[in-house]
C-alpha cells in the first residue's frame, strides 16, 4: 500500500529522511542521558549511604560522653553541631534503656523538603541504627535518617542536562541531516527536473549536473547517456517526419509545393482576405509546346525544362507569394496581399519575359519555351478556391488562343463590372 498521509499527499524524501535523522538522534541522546543518569544515581546513592555512615560514626563519637552520663542537653548540643552541617534530615540519640536523650530534625522546606524526603526514602538505606559504645560496652544507640537534597539536585541537573543535550542534539542533527539531505535531495531533484522536462516538454538537450555522492553521480551519468541516445533518436525522428511531411506536400521533381498544399494555402488566404477585406490574385501558368519538347527530346529533357521553369517563376515573385506545381506542366501562383491589379500584371509580365531566354541544358544544348498566364482576382473573379481557379484557368486558355507566351486577365461578369465602375 502506498505511504500517504491523511490528506492523500505522499511525504517528500527530505521530510522522511529529516524525521528519521531527528528521531534517531533524539532516541540516542535520550538513551545515553537516561543511562548516564541511572549510573550516576547508583553511584551517588552508594556515596550518600557511605557518607551517612561516616556522619553516624562522627555523631556516635561526639555524644558518647553525654550518653554515658545521661546528659540530655550536652547530647542535643553535640547532635545539633554535627547534624546541622551535614546531609542529615533527622537524628535521635537513645540511652541503653531506650530513652531518647537528644533529637534533631531539619526544618521543613515546603515542597522542596517533601521532594527531598521522597527521594531519600526511595534511594537511601533504612534509617541507620548505630550503637554507642563505651569501653567495649553498649551504652546507647543513635538513629539517623539522611537528607535527599544532593540526590534531588543531581536528578534535576541530570534531567536538565538531558533536556539540554536533547535540544543541542536536535539542532546538530538537523544541521547535519540538512547537509546530508542537500547532497542526496539536490541531485535527485535535478534528476527529476530533467526527467520531467524530457517527458512533458520533449527537452532532450538538458543534462543532470554532477553530484557529490558517487552512486548518485553514476546514476546521473547513466541518465545523461540515456538522454544522449534519446536526443539522437528524437532528432532523427524529427528529420524523418519533416522529410515525410515535405514529400507529402511538395513536388519531388521541382521541389515546389504540390496541388494539395496550394489548395490548403489558398483556402486559408481567402478566409483571411474575407476577414481583413483584402484582395489577392491567382495566376494559372501553363508551359507552351511542352508536349513537343517532351516527345522530341525525351522525358529527361522535359524534366529539366520543368525544373528550370519552376526556378525562373520562383525568382520573379515577392517574399510572401507562393508558386506550386499543380501537375504536368501546369503551375499556379498566389499573390497575397495585393495592393492593386497592376502588381499582378507586373509580376505576370516578369514571368512571361523570364521565359524568353534559352534554357541551358546539362547535355550542353539549349531549349526555349514560353508560358501562358491567366490572372484571376479576388473577390472580383471568384469568392471561393474553385471559382477562382476556374477563372484563372479560363483566362490562361484565352491567352493561349490569342497568342502563346502572353498573359490574360479573367473576363468574368463581376470583374467586368468592377473595371467599368473604376473607369
Amino acid at each position: 500500500m502506498s505511504a500517504v498521509n491523511k490528506h492523500g499527499i505522499r511525504p517528500t524524501l527530505r521530510s522522511v529522511l529529516g524525521r528519521g535523522h531527528l528521531s534517531v538522534a533524539l532516541l540516542a541522546v535520550g538513551l545515553v542521558g537516561i543511562s548516564l543518569t541511572v549510573l550516576g544515581v547508583v553511584a551517588l546513592r552508594a556515596y550518600a549511604n557511605h557518607n551517612l555512615h561516616l556522619i553516624a560514626r562522627s555523631i556516635n563519637y561526639t555524644v558518647e560522653a553525654a550518653v554515658v552520663f545521661g546528659d540530655s542537653a550536652a547530647a542535643n548540643e553535640s547532635l545539633q553541631l554535627i547534624a546541622s552541617t551535614e546531609e542529615v534530615a533527622d537524628a535521635k540519640v537513645f540511652n541503653n534503656d531506650g530513652e531518647q536523650l537528644a533529637h534533631w530534625q531539619r526544618s521543613d522546606d515546603g515542597m522542596l523538603g517533601h521532594l527531598e524526603a521522597r527521594v531519600a526514602t526511595a534511594l537511601l538505606d533504612e534509617p541507620i541504627n548505630l550503637p554507642v559504645m563505651h569501653q567495649q560496652q553498649k551504652v546507647g544507640h543513635i538513629e539517623l535518617i539522611g537528607q535527599g537534597r544532593s540526590l534531588l539536585l543531581f536528578l534535576l541537573s541530570g534531567l536538565g542536562g538531558i533536556l539540554f543535550c536533547t535540544v543541542l542534539s536536535a539542532i546538530v542533527a538537523l544541521y547535519f541531516s540538512r547537509r546530508l539531505l542537500g547532497n542526496i535531495v539536490r541531485p535527485l531533484r535535478s534528476l527529476a527536473s530533467v526527467d520531467h522536462a524530457a517527458r512533458r516538454e520533449r527537452s532532450f538537450d538538458r543534462r543532470v549536473p554532477q553530484a557529490p555522492i558517487a552512486e548518485l553521480n553514476e546514476l546521473g551519468n547513466d541518465f545523461n547517456a540515456l538522454l544522449d541516445e534519446l536526443e539522437v533518436w528524437h532528432s532523427h525522428l524529427q528529420n524523418e517526419n519533416a522529410a515525410l511531411a515535405h514529400q507529402a506536400s511538395h513536388d519531388s521533381l521541382t521541389g515546389l509545393p504540390n496541388r494539395a498544399f496550394f489548395e490548403g494555402r489558398l483556402n486559408r488566404s481567402l478566409r483571411n482576405a474575407a476577414r481583413q477585406q483584402e484582395h489577392l490574385a491567382l495566376l494559372f501558368l501553363d508551359s507552351d509546346h511542352f508536349k513537343q519538347i517532351n516527345d522530341s527530346l525525351g522525358h529527361a529533357i522535359g524534366d529539366e525544362v520543368l525544373i528550370n521553369v519552376a526556378a525562373r517563376v520562383r525568382a520573379q515573385l515577392r517574399e510572401h507569394d507562393l508558386v506550386a506545381r499543380l501537375g504536368g506542366d501546369e503551375f499556379a501562383v498566389l499573390l497575397t496581399p495585393l495592393q492593386s491589379r497592376d502588381d499582378a500584371v507586373r509580376i505576370a509580365e516578369k514571368i512571361v519575359t523570364s521565359m524568353k531566354l534559352p534554357m541551358q541544358l546539362d547535355s550542353g544544348g539549349s531549349v526555349t519555351t514560353s508560358l501562358s498566364v491567366g490572372i484571376a482576382y479576388y473577390p472580383d473573379d471568384g469568392g471561393d478556391p474553385a471559382s477562382l481557379l476556374n477563372a484563372a484557368d479560363a483566362a490562361m486558355y484565352q491567352a493561349k488562343r490569342k497568342h502563346r507566351g502572353r498573359w490574360q486577365a479573367a473576363q468574368t461578369e463581376r470583374s467586368a463590372a468592377e473595371i467599368k465602375n473604376r473607369s
